[in-house]
């Protein structure tokens, strides 16, 4: 099969036939894609010259992929094609918007092809501020931009920049009366709850949405319950926590658990680092204490900081809890999983240091909720003096094998060397010579170029009046640069244009060539191409010579 890129002023059609097909299948195709007819198409691009409809696709000996390009010298562009074109150009141009969020007070800076749509630009922006797309209230999109499926190149917004603002539509729909105590929160049934909207929609928690401020009153999830994937229920883990307890807390890792322990166990030895895998549940007594004086103090973070890569997981939802079991199971056994299963509720949270090894990765230590910073410190300082016993085994074996590939890869490179000096001689060879056949392609696409307006101009020519005819007749001899002379009778109602078309039909364009006469000396060529040859004088006859433009 071979495919082929063909251009046709501003359209580009894709094609696949078989070797076995002709040069005229592709034109009826074409035909069919463009609306040109094939006896006005020129298929130009063909490597080995000029080829006929007959021509079969697999003499021509073509590579995979072709790009060829359609002339049609007799058809002038349309007024629907350049508008088209204009309109192609929009869709293809990059917009540049830059959105406020009035209510943050921050910009975003925004990149979108003019392909896109009104509404994909707001689903990211609700993807960007936590703001459904429902709930967007708009500033800046012009009058035109009257439906969110209108792509941005027919929106009439400003090229290359336009300015927009964005906040969140206020609603008195959802607004309730403040209740007393927070117990009357869980007292509305589920088809109650049904009339309110996620308060965390609004950017608000529940104790928010319900008019309340006490600590009592239950905190947004440190984790959604069914988050598509691992990396977006850490960033809402991290964001939540630092909303509880503060800036000051481990860098959690952002992605699987997998990613996590690839990044920890599987660089180079020195780079290696220990897995510390905190786990945390709402319903444990244990969670705020640990997390606000254990993980959020600075020798704890420090030290996690530098040795560790800190990945976190909530198991307040059955569901989150299940899920975590499943990659435990993937990545460290069943035997870490039942251990994890085995720890109640009020035990939680839980610190895991995990130790990769050659064979399977090991779980070091599982500190609980129930300690203090010094006992941690100490437990974390534990599992790093194994840790280094360890890595200080695999760095030693690390070197031993750097240095013996190192003698082999400059073994290879030597080789490789020699090869590619071979290789360098034998591509300029064929660049040279491709060179030389591009060239002699350019050379020849000229000459059938010249001859195709040759013919035509041959061709548009008026017939050669009789000698004695009625009309007055101009009788005109034409000396060439070579010496030879072109001999011909024209009306004297003639326009000197059609002079000048005779001319290029014998091989001298008009751009190349002028047309003087003997006496006088006059240069033809730079009269009125419309005026005739009584009004230029050129009657009953003259003898003219061309001479080369300089």
């Amino acid at each position: 099969m071979l495919h082929f890129r063909v251009e046709y002023r501003q359209r580009t059609v894709e094609l696949v036939l078989e070797e076995g097909s002709t040069v005229g299948e592709i034109k009826q195709i074409l035909l069919t894609e463009l609306g040109v007819p094939v006896s006005k198409m020129q298929l130009k691009g063909w490597k080995s010259g000029d080829v006929s409809d007959s021509t079969v696709l697999r003499s021509l000996h073509l590579p995979k992929n072709n790009n060829l390009y359609v002339l049609t010298p007799d058809i002038a562009p349309t007024a629907s094609t350049s508008k088209n074109s204009a309109l192609q150009d929009s869709l293809n141009q990059n917009f540049l918007l830059v959105i406020s969020h009035r209510e943050a007070q921050r910009d975003y800076s925004l990149n979108f092809p003019g392909s896109r749509t009104i509404q994909e630009v707001k689903r990211n922006i609700s993807d960007l501020t936590n703001i459904p797309v429902r709930h967007q209230q708009w500033e800046g999109w012009p009058a035109s931009a009257s439906d969110d499926s209108m792509t941005l190149a027919v929106s009439g917004i400003s090229y290359p920049c336009h300015h927009l603002s964005v906040c969140r539509r206020s609603s008195t729909a959802n607004a309730q009366e403040p209740t007393e105590e927070c117990a009357d929160v869980h007292m509305i049934s589920d088809s109650e709850g049904d009339d309110f909207e996620d308060a965390s929609e609004f950017g608000v928690d529940d104790s928010e949405m319900f008019g309340m401020g006490s600590s009592t009153c239950r905190k947004s999830p440190m984790m959604p319950e069914n988050s598509e994937n691992e990396a977006d229920a850490l960033l809402h883990f991290t964001a939540e926590f630092s909303s509880r307890y503060g800036e000051n807390h481990p860098m959690f890792f952002i992605g699987s658990l997998e990613a996590a322990s690839q990044e920890a166990f599987y660089g180079k030895a020195r780079d290696r680092k220990l897995l510390a895998i905190y786990l945390h549940n709402d319903d444990s007594v244990l969670s705020n204490v640990f997390c606000s004086q254990m993980m959020c103090a600075d020798s704890i973070v420090s030290y996690l900081s530098q040795n560790f890569i800190t990945w976190a997981w909530d198991v307040t939802k059955e569901a989150n809890k299940a899920r975590l079991l499943t990659m435990c199971t993937r990545h460290f056994g069943s035997v870490v999983t039942q251990t994890i299963r085995t720890y109640k509720t009020d035990q939680f949270p839980l610190l895991l240091i995990v130790m990769g090894k050659r064979t399977s990765n090991e779980v070091l230590n599982v500190i609980q909720g129930n300690t203090t910073v010094d006992e941690l410190m100490m437990r974390l300082m534990g599992a790093m003096e194994i840790f280094t016993a360890q890595q200080q085994e695999d760095i030693k074996d690390e070197d031993e094998r750097e240095a013996r590939e190192m003698v082999k890869r400059e073994q290879d490179e030597a080789y490789r060397l020699s090869l590619e000096a071979d290789r360098k001689k034998r591509e300029a060879q064929e660049r040279e010579e491709a060179e030389q056949v591009r060239l002699e392609q350019m050379r020849k696409e000229l000459e059938d170029e010249k001859e195709a307006i040759r013919l035509s101009l041959e061709q548009a020519l008026p017939p050669e009046p009789v000698e004695d005819s009625a009309e007055q007749i101009s009788k005109l001899r034409i000396r060439t640069p070579s010496g030879e002379f072109l001999e011909r009778r024209f009306l004297g109602s003639c326009e000197l244009q059609v002079l000048f078309n005779f001319v290029a039909s014998k091989g001298y364009p008009f751009d190349e060539f002028k047309l003087l006469t003997t006496f006088p000396r006059r240069n033809i060529t730079q009269l009125d191409p419309g005026s005739t040859l009584l009004e230029a004088k050129l009657f009953p006859q003259e003898t003219l010579f061309l001479e080369a433009k300089e």
